[in-house]
């Protein structure tokens, strides 16, 4: 059976992606706060939940599924609404640590072995903000931006190892990211939105399913969005 890493498993999207995956993949998936979740999340699919703040750069508990590894998923992030004259450099540095940085560092460490093995898959979870920019999350759009970069420029450098690194921009999705929105907010979001509706975390999960299976796919962002615009 395959292995699979996905962090940022115990939130709305990290819980499709685990649940999909662990039906024919050995999953192991990161949590950083939320551990009675994950640890229902891990009992109810046969998944290996570990704490795991990628922040901190530290991937000791880890490492010793790196060399199996054939699929990555860097979902994990924080998001904050915030102006952006009022954040403080610890906001920045936090955001871009945990959101780019962190994701950065793993791939890196994971796709050696990808490398040695000449095959593998990479998924990086940004955001529709990553794309557009969104007001009062600067620092946030900055960061998913910063992963769709990251995505197009891995896969070339990979792609003669015959490893795929693929992107989801997700559009608005049903989860405590997005709970803070007030109800006006949420409506003039959905009103931008063509299918005139929220999406739901299975979204998400079925399209990493497809960059998964599709082995011509590569530097791709995939808009999971409702037609966001």
């Amino acid at each position: 059976m395959k292995t699979a890493i996905i962090t940022g498993g115990s939130g709305a999207i990290g819980s499709a992606l685990v649940t999909e995956f662990a039906v024919d993949h050995n999953v192991i998936f990161t949590y950083n706060s939320s551990k009675s979740a994950a640890l229902k999340l891990a009992a109810d699919t046969g998944s290996t939940a570990v704490k795991l703040d990628l922040a901190d750069g530290s991937f000791s508990e880890l490492e010793p599924y790196f060399r199996d590894c054939s699929l990555l998923i860097n979902n994990a992030g924080i998001s904050q609404i915030k102006m952006f004259r009022d954040t403080t450099d610890e906001d920045i540095g936090k955001m871009i640590s945990t959101d780019l940085t962190g994701a950065m560092r793993l791939t890196r460490d994971v796709s050696r072995f990808m490398v040695q093995r000449r095959n593998g898959c990479i998924i990086n979870i940004s955001s529709v903000w990553g794309v557009y920019g969104a007001s009062c999350e600067v620092a946030y759009s900055a960061a998913k931006a910063g992963l769709i970069g990251f995505t197009k420029a891995l896969a070339k450098e990979l792609g003669p190892s015959e490893i795929r690194v693929n992107c989801i921009a997700p559009g608005v999705i049903d989860s405590p990211m997005n709970s803070t929105l007030t109800e006006r907010d949420l409506r003039e979001l959905v009103d931008s939105t063509p299918l005139m509706r929220i999406g739901k975390p299975r979204h998400v999960a079925h399209a990493a399913r497809f960059f998964e299976q599709n082995d011509f796919t590569t530097g791709q962002i995939l808009g999971v969005d409702g037609g966001f615009c």
